[in-house]
């Protein structure tokens, strides 16, 4: 047993301790100072006997998450010693009583939000992901800073993700991914959100994560001296205009070359802004603009602009409070840049979000910036009533949208996501305002209700007091907002019936010795293919569920194949040892094995990635159609290792190559002579391929091929690819899959 020294540790404890204070991004009066150390002493001897995995004192993780809050978020005492204390009360007798006696009211209730999400989180029993995450979220209603704290909970565990099983880690990062990062995103927290989607994609995608890594080290010295020779001309510019600036170089984050190579279907070498240049200048609050246009008039005497890629956040800052100017300009040797320019301010705000945006307003204080930050996102949580999956997807897609600014008729700007229809703006003048709705002008032009508004224009509505919402306007908007105000009145008349309707579906289930609970409900839900559970209940009511289905749907419960797949995703958890993206993979390895007992089951593969023998991919099971297998970077793999973490089977192909699977590839190039006879001919040679449908076309010079094709396993599909690459004149090939 690996003996501990004792004394080392303590006083390396104690040198984080130092470190913490040191690094505080408040300043920290002697109060301040006394509620820290007591609270590092309570929860230094509350943790002192545990140990992480690792085999390092468990205190250290309490520590590090503080560091992350009092420097990279920047909150005050209350929230570092919150932090210090987040476990406690879970790991050790302490309660949030004694937490309120000792500390007091602020930091008692801290820690017991943190503590409810950690319970939450650990029920595994409940049937959802998604649900845990809406009950995470809608502790955003007691204090902001619960989240923030468990955002820099997340991201140390994250740091320290190595020492889990394998299978803990992807569903562990696909959490990460799927609403942490947006959060974090959503919260101005950038450097924190390209973490955590960097660290998310070091464990859901490996091998491709390693890629970018080694590639980024090997062009590492060549970006440098490219970066040093755009900075040097902008340097002397700026020096002759007496500018107090710093110019930083940075690459972009691993996530977000690999967003591009995937949305773009482009490898590595072909995405070309892979850094970015930042000047942040120093400023006093009036010539802050000013001076902001006058660098950016500076860079582009030397670098021309691209004219689509200016992105102004000062004139109009994004709901965040995040505010910079944003340009890419052409640069030597023909390469694209982006260069972000702000002030000092600016650049503050958006490393630490909200933290940095009170403390630049007129005496503000941790407290009172709280309020503006919390009406920015309660108005996702406001229909808790909803699927817990459909809640989660609307809330991230509120939380990622780009944005655009439009004009009230009195000219007041308003932002709304990218894609908001002229409803959507009557719903954010007012719900009442959306409800009675009943045209809109566009610029002075009626328009229907589902017209998608563009940055800059001007929006006047007509109301009436005796319009009222159809069903069709839900498909007329985009924000949640408009969504759960349509929603809420449209159930009024529908709650009742629904209520009825429980009442029945309680007695029908009774007699088929059922009862109903959540995870029945769940199971109802997706049976008839529904959305939420009060259109279950409402269609009972009102007799469109009829018994026969409810007899149907109570024989597939009880059916034990069903049953067993989910006994091998239990068994599968707990014993898989192996990692399945380390198989190598040849042309004999083309029939599907699940579980670590490799059990050969019945599976249908996913239409949403079309998997091939040779891909990694995973099992998911279903519902109604048993297990549905997925490829590990299909675009919906995220969402649901993250939400249905429990369903999830280890999938591997082994020897049989008596099957055969339908890829598509979609070609393009350059329309030369003799293109399509040299690309079929290519495509017969190839042993073992045989060509299903061909659809080519040439239109201005530019050739556009599809092409399915019947393959035995994914090697022989790379090896036609890379053929078909080699053939003068083809630009780009790359494989359907379909969202």
């Amino acid at each position: 047993m690996l003996e501990i020294d004792f004394e080392k540790e303590n006083k390396a404890i104690l040198q984080e301790y130092k470190e913490l204070l040191r690094i505080s991004y408040q300043t920290l009066t002697p109060e301040d100072k006394k509620l820290i150390r007591k609270a590092f002493d309570v929860a230094m001897d509350a943790h002192k006997e545990q140990r992480r995995r690792s085999g390092e004192a468990y205190f250290f993780h309490p520590i590090a998450v503080a560091k992350i809050v009092a420097s990279e978020i920047g909150l005050g005492a209350t929230a570092i010693a919150a932090a210090l204390l987040h476990d406690v009360v879970e790991d050790t007798p302490i309660t949030v009583e004694d937490i309120e006696r000792i500390f007091n009211p602020k930091v008692a209730q801290l820690v017991e939000g943190l503590t409810k999400i950690s319970k939450v989180q650990k029920e595994m029993n409940v049937s959802m992901q998604a649900e845990n995450f809406r009950k995470m979220l809608l502790t955003l209603n007691d204090d902001v800073r619960v989240i923030l704290i468990k955002i820099a909970d997340r991201l140390h565990n994250m740091q320290t993700l190595d020492t889990m099983e394998d299978f803990k880690q992807v569903k562990i990062a696909s959490e990460t991914l799927y609403i942490y990062a947006p959060l974090a995103h959503r919260l101005g927290l950038y450097k924190i959100k390209n973490k955590l989607e960097d660290l998310g994609l070091k464990y859901t995608e490996p091998e491709i994560y390693n890629d970018i890594v080694s590639k980024l080290k090997e062009t590492k010295e060549e970006q440098d001296a490219y970066i040093k020779d755009i900075s040097d001309v902008l340097q002397s510019a700026l020096d002759e205009e007496k500018l107090d600036y710093i110019i930083k170089g940075r690459p972009k984050s691993i996530y977000s070359i690999y967003r591009k190579m995937k949305a773009q279907g482009v490898g590595f070498d072909e995405v070309y802004d892979k850094f970015a240049l930042r000047i942040v200048y120093k400023s006093n609050p009036h010539e802050e603009k000013f001076l902001a246009w006058k660098i950016y008039s500076i860079v582009t005497d030397h670098y021309r602009p691209s004219p689509s890629r200016l992105r102004d956040w000062i004139s109009s800052p994004k709901t965040t409070g995040y505010e910079a100017l944003h340009i890419t300009v052409m640069g030597p040797k023909g390469r694209w840049v982006e260069v972000q320019i702000r002030s000092e301010r600016m650049d503050e705000i958006a490393e630490k979000g909200y933290a940095a945006h009170y403390k630049y307003k007129q005496g503000g204080s941790e407290e009172s910036g709280l309020d503006i930050w919390l009406n920015l996102l309660k108005e996702a949580l406001e229909n808790s009533e909803a699927n817990a999956v459909d809640f989660v997807e609307d809330f991230k897609m509120n939380l990622y949208s780009k944005e655009i600014f439009v004009f009230t008729p009195k000219g007041e700007i308003k932002s709304l996501p990218k894609g908001a229809t002229s409803l959507d703006f009557a719903f954010s003048i007012h719900s009442e305002v959306g409800i009675r709705t009943r045209g809109t002008r566009v610029n002075g032009k009626l328009v229907a209700l589902n017209h998608e508004l563009k940055s800059g224009d001007q929006i006047e509505i007509i109301t009436s007091q005796y319009q009222k919402p159809t069903i069709n306007w839900l498909d007329y908007v985009t924000t949640s907002r408009a969504k759960n105000k349509i929603k809420n009145v449209l159930n009024e008349n529908t709650k009742k019936i629904a209520e009825e309707g429980k009442e029945i579906l309680t007695r029908k289930l009774k007699h088929l010795k059922i009862t109903l609970s959540e995870s029945v409900v769940n199971e109802l839900v997706n049976f008839f293919k529904l959305k939420t559970s009060l259109d279950l209940f409402y269609r009972v009511g009102v007799g469109a569920i009829e018994n026969q289905q409810l007899k149907d749907y109570a024989a597939q419960k009880s059916n034990t194949f069903i049953n067993f797949f989910k006994s091998k995703i239990k068994r599968s958890a707990s014993t898989a040892n192996e990692d399945i993206h380390k198989q190598v993979l040849n042309s004999n390895y083309d029939m599907l094995v699940f579980g670590a007992d490799q059990d050969k089951l019945d599976y249908k593969l996913s239409t949403c990635c079309n998997p091939i023998p040779g891909d990694e991919v995973f099992g998911f099971i279903t519902i109604n159609e048993g297990i549905k297998v997925h490829k590990r970077d299909c675009p919906n793999a995220i969402s649901l290792q993250s939400n249905y973490a429990y369903r999830i089977i280890l999938a591997k192909w082994i020897d049989s190559s008596q099957q055969e699977f339908k890829a598509i590839l979609h070609i393009t190039g350059m329309d030369t002579i003799g293109l399509t006879n040299k690309l079929t001919k290519v495509i017969s040679d190839n042993m073992n391929v045989n060509i299903q449908s061909i659809s080519l076309s040439g239109e201005a010079g530019i050739f556009k091929g599809q092409i399915a094709v019947i393959v035995q396993n994914n090697n022989i599909l790379k090896r036609l690819i890379d053929n078909i690459k080699q053939i003068d004149g083809i630009d780009k090939v790359s494989r359907e899959y379909k969202n």
